[in-house]
């Protein structure tokens, strides 16, 4: 379970992201927190694992308490490390650009509807449950963790081509809902046993994963889901 301490200055926006945030399996909200001093005394009597952090707060902002939580972890070595998701109407580039150099893992600008949350936590979900299985990162491993690499560059197995990978994955990303093998090669103009090679090569690196869904006959179908 990902324990979450939520933080806005706005009352009733800090209860709709923790209503929002029960919706999602495997989370509960841990505790909530309406300043900059709030946050750092809640994140330290709670440790949770993921802060939902607002920029504009009365006192601290969302970076200085970032910052400061960082600090803190560096200070004592046997505190775990928090994930910070930046929620927050703030959209100068300066801001972002503080808020990566900080250590923040994701930055959701308001607003946003609850599916926009649900699809953040689940990619925080994600991440965590690759990096706690892993005892040594595979290029495929950071590429998750930091963002693929540009068009191009990245290393596909024999046989496999760039532009149809990069096809296949804009067809997914395109439908977060997920596609079957079938459903991707129509979309993307494909065969659908070429759909199905790059989609497992996805899978088998992390970058989509797959569920199994049954039809009317019985038989499962295997749909596929971008999850980076």
């Amino acid at each position: 379970m990902t324990r979450v301490l939520v933080v806005d200055d706005d009352f009733m926006v800090a209860k709709l992201h923790s209503r929002y945030v029960a919706t999602v399996d495997g989370f509960a909200v841990a505790g909530v927190a309406h300043s900059g001093a709030g946050a750092l005394r809640a994140a330290e009597r709670l440790r949770p694992d993921l802060i939902l952090l607002d920029v504009y707060l009365p006192d601290l902002d969302g970076i200085a308490v970032l910052r400061e939580l960082r600090a803190a972890e560096e200070r004592d070595h046997g505190r775990a490390p928090v994930d910070v998701l930046f929620i927050t109407a703030a959209r100068d580039a300066e801001v972002v650009r503080a808020a990566l150099r900080a250590g923040a893992l994701h930055y959701l600008i308001k607003p946003f509807d609850r599916a926009a949350l649900e699809e953040q936590l689940r990619h925080v979900a994600a991440l965590r449950a690759r990096l706690d299985g892993l005892a040594e990162a595979r290029q495929e491993d950071v590429d998750q963790l930091f963002g693929p690499r540009p068009p191009g560059s990245r290393e596909l197995p024999k046989g496999l081509a760039p532009h149809t990978a990069d096809l296949v994955e804009h067809t997914l990303r395109g439908h977060p809902a997920g596609l079957s093998a079938a459903e991707c090669a129509e979309a993307g103009s494909l065969s659908r046993v070429s759909a199905r090679r790059y989609l497992e090569y996805f899978v088998d690196t992390g970058r989509a994963e797959v569920t199994l869904r049954y039809g009317g006959a019985g038989r499962p179908q295997r749909r596929y889901r971008w999850v980076t």
